[in-house]
């Protein structure tokens, strides 16, 4: 009867489901494209390396020697550690010129910053020993220097000197804003004299386990205030693992604050679907009073306006998922959004419609279970 009584009124119904569908559909949309956001950060802050401490000083009176750096590498849970030295630079081949960045660093580098060649090799320590005038360079660097061609073997002038190009990166995109593909790497005595200063005020290092990430940067840390005593404020050591726990702070802030406020159109659909029962049962009194006169217990006819509450809520819940799922797909593919959709926000949303069908059915079903049967029939 519950079913038939929806069926009969097909427009009303589909407008009363339509507040659930809306509900369920934005909770669904908003909440996948706040966890998509979320992932497409986390994978760019792991594209920068794993297990990964970054040590930065500030001024030539706190730069780190190669024996402070030999010194760190040593510390206990420490894998790998690459000094850097970095700055811009003024690339030619041919006709084509442009400013590239430039990164002076070690064989280690590689492996600390998860960086992966695609043609050729990587930086070795000879290299470094020997001052090779050797280069290796980013995917876009390639693709403007040498177009189709393959770099690896052929030259490029470096600020006026001849360097040999033996391998090709990876393409890794852009990473927090930087892109990871404009760039030359040199072996770093290489590239200290090619912006002409010694000083290394950044280092990289990578920890063997992630579990003892807390415990490297503490000894990091005890080692740094040993080599530049009183100058605590002249370098800084971050843990990439303190960066991606802030992010995940803020991820989930902005997933339960846009979740909440898509959750504020499914209640608005319970008011929708309370509303129309409410209006129901007016409808029907006549029919409610002749089904309690020949016996229709109170349970009855509440049960059978909880039905329709509950179906009108379910039915708009999966039409919402269905929805929100299609317009999803939609907005990743037009905006190139990241958008994550996941079986626990699918299903809470279902249920969260559910609960919504209940809660407002119930008013609605308790007043039309309670009604006179003798002022029920005589009702015009």
């Amino acid at each position: 009867m519950a079913l038939r009584s929806i069926m009969g009124n097909k427009l009303r119904s589909a407008l009363t489901m339509l507040g659930m569908i809306i509900g369920v559909s934005s909770v669904i949309i908003l909440v996948s494209i706040a966890e998509g956001s979320a992932q497409n950060v986390t994978s760019q802050i792991n594209q920068l390396g794993t297990n990964l401490l970054t040590i930065n000083t500030f001024g030539t009176d706190v730069a780190l020697s190669d024996g402070k750096i030999d010194e760190l590498s040593k510390l206990n849970g420490v894998k790998a550690v690459a000094p850097v030295i970095q700055g811009r630079v003024n690339v030619k081949k041919d006709r084509t010129a442009s400013q590239v960045s430039l990164t002076g660093t070690n064989a280690a580098y590689s492996t600390v910053r998860d960086v992966l060649v695609s043609q050729g090799r990587f930086i070795t320590d000879l290299d470094i020993e020997y001052r090779q005038k050797i280069a290796v360079i980013g995917a876009d660097t390639a693709a403007t220097f040498f177009g189709m061609e393959n770099p690896v073997g052929q030259y490029l002038q470096i600020e006026g000197t001849s360097f040999k190009v033996v391998g090709v990166l990876a393409s890794k995109g852009s990473s927090l804003g930087q892109s990871g593909d404009n760039v030359v790497i040199v072996p770093l005595s290489t590239g200290q004299r090619l912006v002409k200063s010694t000083t290394i005020n950044q280092v990289f290092l990578q920890g063997k386990s992630e579990n003892q990430m807390d415990f490297v940067m503490n000894e990091v840390e005890i080692k740094m205030a040993s080599f530049f005593p009183s100058k605590s404020d002249s370098y800084s050591v971050m843990n990439q693992k303190d960066l991606m726990d802030t992010m995940s702070s803020v991820s989930n802030t902005m997933t339960m604050m846009l979740g909440g406020i898509a959750s504020i159109s499914l209640l608005v659909g319970g008011i929708g679907i309370m509303n129309i029962m409410l209006v129901s049962v007016s409808e029907r009194t006549k029919e409610i009073g002749i089904r309690k006169a020949i016996g229709a217990k109170r349970r009855d006819v509440l049960l059978q306006f909880l039905i329709e509450a509950v179906v009108l809520s379910g039915v708009g819940g999966i039409i919402g998922i269905l929805a929100g799922i299609g317009l999803g797909e939609i907005l990743s593919s037009l905006l190139s959004l990241t958008v994550s959709f996941t079986s626990t926000v699918i299903l809470s949303s279902f249920l969260f419609s559910l609960a919504v069908g209940v809660i407002f059915g119930v008013f609605p079903a308790n007043k039309a279970s309670k009604l006179n049967p003798i002022q029920a029939l005589r009702y015009e």
